[in-house]
């Protein structure tokens, strides 16, 4: 099969849709990886290294679309690549469908063969492709929050850690699922206060038995977070609805309840977001404020650490992409299970349920 692995041209995204060492996999196999001039810089893979396993480096992004049968790419393709998809072609990466009704008519329009990371699921209901890139947002949530708490970024000025005779600021998360947890680890690491709200019994349960004493469980619902948002400093919105909106746990009217220079990092942004004022931003504008409250909202939060998203990505994907180059998608999607899961648009239909519903389509 001919593969293309585009360079990524959203918004200081400096991630590609495979490392040098899932192209040697490939190439091996005798299948045909072109790779778009300097798309691995970002991450520190240069075209000579792709070269050196057997790919070949084409110079534009109209060239890798037009000779490749399945493009590998990282994010959703955005307006200035949807006439670049072709009839038949594979688009493996994720897409996100729910949060974008323009994507979503455009991959309709192209007829296209789209597979989504972010909803292949294996059978223990977990989400391979999706689960490290939610580890890294988790943990970033903190940093980037830790970071803009800073005053002179607006934020209340508080160390998360505390010092010796001060407490240590407060982190509250919604969502205990990977980037809940992964979020809590780091905060507690840090020596913040944490507590982490659920639906989930069974997940709270979890966090309860493998994180330290110092990280508190609550169960979620509305008046539980109206109590919380009022004496934490850093809010962490990582609620996940397979393939559908994430819901506004948090509405305009609460950030009143907050106290001026609180930070509020929303990880599900891609989803549309669990607060209902947030809108995304990027790596180069990071951050708006409403009512005194920090918004940190950047819908591509592993993009700014390429390297290890990059890596930690390829891990994954590298299986399902040689499945399908050895199979064909049809074959591939027949038998797994998981993969069959990522059918989103299939040559003009849509296939993923909650995609459906999320724009009231046939």
């Amino acid at each position: 099969m001919k593969i293309g692995i585009p360079k990524e041209i959203k918004n200081n995204e400096s991630r590609v849709g495979m490392t040098p060492a899932g192209v040697f996999e490939l190439t091996k196999k005798n299948h045909t990886v072109y790779i778009q001039s300097t798309a691995g810089e970002g991450s520190g893979f240069f075209d000579k290294h792709y070269i050196d396993v057997g790919a070949t480096i084409l110079a534009t992004i109209e060239d890798v679309y037009g000779q490749s049968e399945m493009i590998v790419k990282v994010k959703e393709p955005i307006a200035s690549e949807y006439p670049l998809i072709k009839e038949n072609q594979i688009v493996f990466t994720y897409f996100h469908f729910a949060s974008s009704e323009a994507l979503t008519k455009a991959m309709i329009q192209s007829k296209a063969i789209c597979i989504a990371y972010e909803t292949v699921e294996d059978e223990e209901g977990t989400l391979p492709l999706l689960t490290p890139m939610s580890e890294v947002a988790g943990r970033m949530a903190v940093q980037q929050g830790a970071k803009y708490l800073e005053k002179p970024i607006k934020g209340r000025g508080i160390l998360l850690g505390g010092v010796p005779g001060v407490a240590p600021g407060k982190v509250l998360i919604l969502g205990a699922g990977v980037v809940g947890v992964q979020a809590a680890k780091m905060a507690a690491g840090l020596g913040a206060h944490v507590t982490i709200m659920d639906i989930n019994m069974k997940r709270l349960r979890y966090v309860n038995d493998v994180l330290p004493n110092h990280v508190i469980t609550a169960f979620s619902n509305e008046y539980s977070i109206r109590q919380n948002i009022k004496t934490h400093d850093l809010i962490i919105g990582g609620v996940l609805v397979k393939g559908g909106k994430a819901p506004k746990l948090i509405t305009k009217d609460m950030l009143k309840e907050m106290r001026p220079g609180t930070v509020v990092v929303d990880v599900a942004v891609d989803q549309g977001g669990c607060f209902e004022t947030t809108k995304a931003t990027t790596h180069e504008d990071p951050t708006y404020i409403i009512d005194d409250v920090v918004h940190y909202c950047v819908a591509n939060m592993p993009g700014a650490v390429p390297y290890t998203s990059t890596i930690a990505l390829t891990n994954v994907t590298l299986p399902y992409i040689l499945n399908i180059s050895n199979k064909g998608w049809e074959k591939a999607c027949g038998t797994d299970k998981a993969l069959l899961k990522g059918l989103s648009i299939v040559k003009g239909e849509v296939v993923y349920k909650e995609i459906n519903e999320a724009f009231d389509l046939k």
